[in-house]
Parts: C-alpha cells; structure tokens; sequence
C-alpha cells in the first residue's frame, strides 16, 4: 500500500518529527512545511492525506486551509484543545478531527488543587517576604481550603478529576456543564458562579463559551482558578473585579494572549499567580499524549476508527485518492 501524506505542524524539527512519527513504519511519509507561516502551511497541504496539528495554535486548519487539502482525509489535534480549527469546515468536506481527550485530566486537576491552595496559603507571598528578609508570621492571615464550597464550570475530563480531588480535601463540590445531569453535584451557572468560595474553570472554548464566566458575578472574596482558555473569562470584568477587591485572587495558567505582553495590566495584582500555560505539561502527561497520537494515527492508517473525534464526522477515516497519478 502507498504511504499516506503526513503533513506535521508541531514545532519541531523535520528529523525530530520522523524520529516522534518512527513506530507507524512504512505506512507514513512524514513532512514539515518550509516555513512556520501560512503561506508554507498552504503550500505544504496540496497532498497532505493526514495532518498532524499543532498543539501552540501557530498553524491551524480554518476554512481556508482545508479548501487547500483536497486529499485530506484526517487531522489529528496533540492536544485537548482544538482552539483556531475550522470544525464546520472540516465536516463538510468529510474529515474527522480528533483531539486527546484526558490525558491532561490528572495533571491540570493538580494544578487547579495546587494553584488553589497556594493563593490561600498566600505560599507565595510568603515566600517573597521571607526573601526579603521579613518574617510575616501573624500578618499574612492565610484561610483554608477543607469546608469551602467550590465550584466547578465544566465537567468533562479535567472538570470530574478537579471536582474529585477537591471533594477529597473536604470540600463541597457542585459543577455546572452544558449538558444538564441528574446528579445531586450538578447546579444551574449562576448558583456554581456566584455561590462559590473557588470557582474552577475547566470547559473548553467555543462560541458559547467565550465570555462565559463574569467575576464580577462571583461571590464576593472568592477565588477564581482558570486552567481552561483565557477568553472564557470576561476580560473586562476580572480586571474591574480585581481593581475593585472583589476578588479575594486569581490564578490563571492561561490568557487572552500568550505569552502575556509585558504591558498587560494582570501583571500589576500580587494577589494573581500567573502561570505559563503549564497545567497540562507534566513528563506523564507528555507520555500519555505521544502514545495517544501514535495509537490514532495507526488506527487511521491500518483502516480502524479513530477516538476523539470532536466534529461529529465518522471515525472511519476513508482515503480520497487511491492512485496518487489522478491527481
């Protein structure tokens, strides 16, 4: 059988990429584009059958990309996030896109615990006074996490993992999800935003969700921990939130922009932890997510159905040429 075209998008070097992509064989011939640009993206995928995504959302399949792939036939995201793809578009033309559902679900639901935990221990703080040669022992009046109510805005993976390991610190847990449960745990938006101590952001980004979650809407004091996309978050109310006191912190792995600029006023709060969009990069997850990809991609090539699929096409991924000289 002919190779398929694999077209690989992650930043990586074309020899590191084979080196990742060696196990599928034979079965695969595996390029880069030129450049990391949209112009070398759009030249490269004139025969590309599969794509390999890429996880930092530089070069992403909108409509105009998949309009340049007549033989695509498969796109694999390495990544949960399929943020900047063109899912309607890759449904009409017949292509299934997965991503790697749950293999960060662990590692992001520890950073949540853990980013939770730090801003009110106030760990960080502490840290900085103890540095400069303080000893704030009786002023830094860190609180607890055990009997705080926590909510939680998702309920996929991450979100049931994060609900999991809070319950277990004895904390009281509901979620909201936009998929209604009969669950005692399961609460309408409002209730889980504005009734909570911590409010846990875990829901991917679309339409819907863009813009979802107002602090200014939240309990007054409370704690907002945000592991999911940065535009779910109204960025105009956490900024008024935060100058106004209404929250009592942040901690955000993720944001609006990445890298965050340099002039962005979230870098002005001491009671915000930034993160570098680290929750999900852990040596496990790493683990998880390459065989995860290399499994699907197998699947994809040797004629079985993929997981993952996030676009509602079938997961019988079916080749468009068969003799690559009718081209």
């Amino acid at each position: 059988m002919t190779a398929w075209s694999l077209l690989a998008l992650p930043p990586l070097p074309e020899e590191s990429a084979r080196r990742l992509l060696a196990p599928l064989g034979d079965k695969v011939s595996v390029r880069v584009p030129a450049r990391r640009d949209r112009e070398a993206l759009l030249a490269a995928l004139s025969d590309a059958e599969i794509v390999l995504g890429d996880w930092t959302g530089a070069l992403v399949m909108d409509a105009e990309a998949v309009r340049a792939a007549p033989r695509l036939a498969f796109v694999q995201q390495p990544s949960v996030g399929v943020d900047g793809h063109d899912l309607g578009a890759l449904a009409a033309a017949g292509v299934p896109l997965a991503n790697t559902p749950g293999v960060s679900a662990v590692a992001v639901a520890e950073w949540c615990l853990a980013a939770t935990l730090a801003l009110l221990r106030r760990l960080v703080a502490g840290d900085a006074a103890v540095r400069a040669g303080e000893w704030p022992q009786q002023s830094l009046r860190p609180g607890e996490l055990h009997g705080s109510r926590v909510g939680v805005v998702g309920y996929g993976a991450i979100g049931a993992a994060a609900a999991g390991m809070f319950r277990a610190m004895g904390c009281e847990v509901s979620y909201w999800s936009r998929t209604p449960r009969q669950d005692p745990g399961f609460a309408d938006l409002e209730t889980v935003v504005g009734g909570s101590d911590v409010v846990v952001v875990a829901i991917a980004l679309s339409d819907e969700t863009r813009g979802l979650v107002d602090p200014r809407r939240m309990k007054r004091g409370s704690l907002l921990v945000n592991a999911a996309r940065g535009p779910i978050v109204d960025r105009d109310g956490l900024l008024a939130a935060l100058r106004e006191g209404h929250l009592a912190g942040a901690a955000l792995d993720v944001f609006d922009t990445e890298p965050l600029p340099s002039g962005d006023p979230l870098r002005e709060f001491p009671q915000v932890l930034l993160s570098p969009h680290v929750a999900g990069v852990t040596s496990g997850v790493t683990g998880r997510l390459v065989g995860a990809v290399l499994a699907n991609l197998a699947a994809a090539v040797e004629g079985r159905p993929v997981d993952g699929v996030v676009n509602g096409v079938s997961p019988q991924v079916s080749r468009k040429f068969t003799d690559t000289a009718a081209i």
